[in-house]
């Protein structure tokens, strides 16, 4: 029942990475500044999530 089990503060933080990084892919097709910022903030949490190991 995986379901029900709460994820962990990593699990959160690499979603949220995956998703950044997701986002920043599509907009470096149209808007290469708003993707710069994207990655650097899914750098951050990328940082945040080694802190953790």
């Amino acid at each position: 029942m995986s379901w029900f089990r709460r994820s962990s503060e990593k699990e959160k933080l690499e979603k949220k990475y995956r998703k950044l990084l997701d986002e920043a892919y599509k907009l470096s097709h149209s808007d290469r500044k708003s993707s710069d910022l994207k990655t650097a903030e899914a750098d951050t949490i990328l940082k945040q999530i080694e802190a953790l190991d």
